[in-house]
């Protein structure tokens, strides 16, 4: 077995699977025995407008994956065919829900596109982009939706941690976030767009500071990354960004819009200002997630849910934020352990062994010529 196959294998091995099962499973069941009554569970009140709102939370799943793969085919310039697409995604999704948020799965999906015969330099450039896509989406949306629900509505009380002598709540670590975002990915904007050769520069001065020093390998070969990415993309009109972007705001507000309906198949519909509350306030919420040292944000996921969102969802009949983060988990995050799972082995096969079959029927031809 290579022994690039063998690393790959390594990382999605069951150890690995089974942590963030066990953080978030572990999280919901400490919550539920804690929280959730027999009064709660008496006040569903589960009719056909249930099903039809669970239905919706399913699909919003399908459309995120599928804008996501209409984005890698695009950027790819439609090498990936479908099928293609949709087990680079699932793979991409795996090694995210298996990998601390603050790691990501970024290098492994440049392994997993380099072997689909792109190349190093063409699929560091995708994920970058991907990652830059994401990030230009994030910053938009938040004062858009900020505005539709109202900024004095957005508050969220309650202490998360003291540290240096100062409290820290979800507001203010969003704030820090938020701010921290925007600097990168305008950063990363530039460099890639206008200046490749000033990114680095800046990079390189800044971790020649002591402070930064650490960082400094780091900051060379994300600048190095940035300068093959801007190589990649600096032909490319504006066509194609709008439909890059584009997709990228489908999958994500896809994404956000799962807790909504799951919200709705629990209490029924609810007014669009809330809506746009609950849609802000996971945008918020996501900025904690994005610094979870977790695998996939468990545990830290299920345990601010709650903080966030329990107020669209408890009332005087019962409070059933337990299992509607459940249910969120298990549509958005699980699924894709368990896809992954089977995707792996398939990929790997088609990868590694249709590569060997090329290499022996060119052997074979090669007497006769």
């Amino acid at each position: 077995m290579p022994s690039q196959q063998r690393r790959i294998l390594n990382l999605f091995a069951f150890r690995r699977i089974i942590i963030p099962v066990i953080l978030g499973l572990g999280v919901i069941i400490y919550m539920i025995a804690g929280d959730l009554t027999h009064s709660d569970l008496a006040s569903i009140n589960w009719r056909w407008h249930s099903v039809y709102f669970f239905m919706l939370a399913f699909l919003m799943m399908v459309i995120r994956d599928l804008a996501y793969m209409y984005r890698i085919r695009l950027l790819t310039g439609e090498v990936l065919n479908w099928r293609k697409s949709f087990e680079v995604i699932m793979l991409w999704e795996f090694a995210s829900s298996v990998t601390p948020s603050v790691v990501g799965g970024s290098a492994i999906a440049v392994f997993i596109l380099s072997k689909e015969k792109l190349g190093t330099g063409r699929s560091t450039a995708i994920v970058v982009v991907t990652a830059m896509l994401d990030e230009m989406f994030y910053i938009v949306m938040v004062p858009v939706i900020f505005i539709l629900a109202g900024y004095e509505r957005l508050s969220v009380t309650g202490k998360v941690f003291t540290m240096l002598g100062a409290d820290f709540s979800p507001m203010g670590i969003f704030f820090i976030g938020f701010t921290l975002i925007v600097i990168l990915t305008l950063l990363l904007a530039y460099g890639i767009l206008f200046n490749p050769g000033g990114f680095k520069w800046l990079l390189m001065r800044i971790t020649s500071l002591k402070l930064f020093r650490k960082f400094r390998e780091g900051a060379e070969v994300t600048g190095d990354q940035v300068i093959i990415t801007s190589r990649e993309l600096r032909d490319k009109n504006s066509i194609f960004w709008l439909k890059a972007f584009g997709a990228t705001i489908f999958s994500w507000t896809a994404r956000f819009w799962v807790v909504n309906f799951l919200i709705m198949a629990f209490t029924g519909s609810i007014a669009f200002s809330e809506n746009m509350l609950i849609y802000a306030r996971q945008l918020m919420m996501w900025v904690i997630m994005l610094i979870s040292p977790t695998p996939g944000g468990s545990g830290i996921a299920e345990y601010f849910f709650p903080v966030f969102l329990r107020e669209f969802i408890a009332g005087p009949a019962g409070d059933l934020t337990t299992l509607v983060a459940l249910s969120w988990r298990l549509i958005s995050y699980y699924p894709y352990l368990i896809i992954g799972a089977i995707v792996l082995p398939l990929w790997l096969r088609r990868v590694y062994l249709g590569r060997k079959l090329i290499r022996f029927r060119k052997m074979k031809k090669a007497p006769q010529q």
